[in-house]
């Protein structure tokens, strides 16, 4: 342990702080966050919309802090685990002979906060301690389970404006390929349930109008629809994932027991729909392949964005200009995509902000 670099230590114990949904330990983040910002003298403070849920901001005062600033985006939480499907102790951040890191965070997205700050603090070591604009580092919580305790609030508030916000590094997708990916908007999450209602009776007849032959037809036409997009990704090598519409059956639940009929069955669905779709129009699609179904067949949403904001990615925004020149420095090919899930960014770019998502490991 004594032999590794500093930013691999604070990485490995950063993945072993639990933040797992649905309950993380932000209190313990919150600490160890604290250290390392009075470790590297930043300003720091945080915020609680929701108690229990901080959000946290370090920040290195600018030389000229009337210019927009420059954010560095990370959530805290994590997606729960399933134990058996683990190698290692998802949350004991084992490191192999080889020197592979194993944990719940490592890519997303603990790794791009812990960038962040080792990257600031290389940059201390070699003299560079102030920056002509301010630089602010936000660590928020709830980003897996939509954000609304977190960045969604944040964004409304007076505190974050006046961050002066001019640009922001968000999470990204790490590759395996040549091309650095950059993602500059991202796919909305419909979070859906359809629930079809039917006759009920025993398990030994034949009932008519069952809600077991309407949620037939209902999971039928939604994955021939998957069917559809998956097509059109793959016979055109130009898409991306981000390119198209994606629809998975998560969940199917109803029914009492193995010989009665139900008269009420429902299936889930995470749907992600690419800025350029015309949303109206693909709710009214859903509308009628549950129309068609039959009668008594109902949908609603856990979760409807409508995000089509996009952060421009051309040579006359400054921002832009920066970012890929120091790309072409390091000699680092980018390719430019939508993000194929969500992310806080979507807040941002709704108010106006420019926001890419970028994670380069």
């Amino acid at each position: 342990m004594s032999n590794e670099d500093i930013a691999v230590v604070n990485f490995r114990e950063y993945l072993r702080i639990r933040t797992e949904q649905p309950n993380p330990d932000y209190a313990k983040c919150k600490e160890f966050l604290y250290r390392l910002a009075d470790e590297l003298k930043f300003e720091k403070t945080s915020y609680e919309f929701v108690s229990g849920k901080p959000i946290i901001v370090m920040t290195i005062r600018g030389i000229n802090e009337t210019l927009p600033s420059l954010l560095l985006y990370s959530h805290t939480d994590v997606v729960p685990v399933v134990r058996d499907m683990w190698k290692f102790d998802p949350f004991a951040a084992v490191k192999d002979k080889d020197g592979k890191i194993y944990g719940r965070g490592t890519q997303d997205m603990k790794s791009v906060g812990i960038q962040y700050i080792e990257a600031l603090r290389r940059l201390q070591k070699i003299g560079k301690k102030n920056f002509l604009r301010s630089v602010h580092l936000v660590f928020a919580p709830d980003e897996e389970i939509g954000g609304k305790d977190g960045m969604q609030k944040f964004v409304d508030d007076e505190s974050f404006k006046k961050l002066n916000v001019g640009f922001v590094l968000d999470e990204g997708l790490a590759t395996e390929e040549e091309a650095c990916k950059v993602h500059y908007g991202e796919r909305s999450p419909w979070w859906m349930i359809v629930k079809c209602k039917g006759q009920p009776g025993h398990g030994s007849r034949f009932i008519e109008d069952t809600a077991a032959e309407k949620l037939q037809r209902v999971i039928n036409s939604f994955l021939a629809f998957r069917e559809e997009e998956k097509t059109k990704l793959q016979s055109d090598p130009k898409l991306k994932l981000g390119d198209v519409i994606t629809v998975n059956l998560t969940k199917v639940e109803g029914g009492t027991q193995v010989n009665v009929v139900p008269a009420e069955l429902s299936a889930w669905f995470d749907i992600r729909l690419p800025p350029t779709v015309n949303y109206d129009d693909f709710e009214e699609k859903v509308k009628k392949l549950c129309d068609d179904a039959g009668n008594d067949v109902t949908f609603s949403f856990i979760l409807q964005t409508r995000s089509s904001a996009i952060t421009p990615m051309t040579d006359d925004d400054p921002w832009w200009r920066a970012f890929e020149t120091v790309m072409k420095e390091e000699k680092c090919e980018i390719s430019k995509e939508i993000f194929p899930g969500s992310t806080d960014s979507r807040f941002l770019r709704e108010k106006g902000y420019r926001s890419i998502g970028f994670s380069p490991m």
